[in-house]
């Protein structure tokens, strides 16, 4: 009995293994890596930051579980004007070369100016990138460079947030465990949302007599490095509030203003004093049905955002999305990629 318990003890963290709930950030030089909360990870690298016209990216996305293959697509740079790219015609093709081998051909056209990779170009191209790596994409005299700089320490991290080190399925650090020891994915958890209230008839006039005590009540619940306008004598943001349900309002103000970046405090409060506000978030950009919303530039050339959801769930704003686009490095306006560290259902 004592053996079957130890058995059993040996083999749970392998059959309910969980990821981090908040997922996994990680960069190093030219490459990054976000994984979710399900086990997916999404690893990123880039052209060195003087590509110029030539700039260019590849995203390797790989799901958590045994026996999984990556996958692989690449992005040509094109943002802003990019007489490179102007001049292309409307479908062309690129030799792949990694470490002065040819890998074939990726198939691209103009309007989209993103190709898949093949099985056999991934996994040259992996193989290549855990060591050291020279890898061109070509036609005629345009040649567009990936950097390696970065990616095996990307790498192994990936393995490692999977569960792969050390095992024939690894990328970055192969080895014989058992491929079966992996830990499986985790579904994404199911979140509830709640259906948001009507307005009542006298919501129109909630910030007209509460207003004054809503804004003290807002302060005195918030810390000045949360809300920073908010206690500021000078600002005096002006306060919304839509209802959330029967009992409960949705407050919101401004609490900071940056060079290309804002955040709006989300509170939820009672409809009657006491108010007792509970703080969403104080970096949100906008509301609508339930739903929170908070997305902000990584610089002001819009290359590059994050972004958070919130939704209500009847109690409280949970948090249902995380994401980034991946690094500025220009490659196309509003980001290249989705990599997000948080998904729900």
């Amino acid at each position: 009995m004592r053996r079957l318990a130890a058995l059993i003890c040996a083999l749970l963290p392998l059959t309910a293994a969980a990821f981090n709930p908040a997922g996994l950030s990680f960069s190093h030089h030219d490459w990054e890596l976000a994984c979710d909360n399900t086990g997916t990870c999404r690893a990123a690298g880039y052209s060195s930051n003087d590509a110029s016209d030539y700039a260019v990216s590849v995203l390797l996305t790989r799901e958590a579980g045994p026996g999984q293959p990556v996958s692989g697509q690449v992005m040509l740079g094109q943002y802003g004007e990019n007489p490179v790219v102007e001049s292309l015609p409307a479908k062309f093709k690129l030799a792949l070369r990694i470490n002065g081998r040819a890998h074939g051909t990726l198939a691209f056209s103009k309007d989209a100016l993103t190709a898949d990779l093949g099985a056999s170009q991934v996994a040259a191209l992996v193989a290549a990138l855990a060591k050291n790596a020279d890898i061109e994409m070509s036609m005629g005299r345009h040649a567009w460079r990936l950097s390696d700089s970065g990616a095996a320490a990307v790498l192994l991290k990936m393995d490692d947030y999977q569960g792969r080190v050390g095992t024939p399925g690894a990328l970055a650090r192969k080895g014989s465990k058992p491929e079966a020891g992996v830990p499986a994915a985790v579904a994404a958890p199911r979140i509830a949302l709640a259906p948001v209230a009507k307005a009542q008839p006298a919501d129109a006039q909630f910030l007209a007599r509460h207003g004054k005590a809503l804004r003290a009540a807002l302060q005195a619940a918030t810390k000045e490095e949360d809300c920073g306008d908010l206690h500021d004598p000078a600002q005096t943001p002006e306060l919304e509030a839509q209802r959330l349900s029967p009992t409960q309002m949705l407050v919101s103000t401004r609490c900071w203003l940056a060079a290309y970046n804002a955040g709006s405090g989300y509170w939820v409060v009672n409809d009657k004093p006491p108010f007792q506000p509970v703080l969403a978030t104080a970096s949100g950009s906008d509301y609508g049905d339930g739903k929170i919303g908070e997305q902000h530039k990584g610089r002001g050339l819009g290359d590059c955002w994050s972004s958070r959801t919130l939704g209500w769930d009847g109690k409280r704003f949970q948090l249902i999305e995380e994401s980034s686009t991946g690094m500025c490095r220009l490659i196309a306006p509003g980001g290249a990629w989705a990599l997000p560290t948080r998904v729900s259902r």
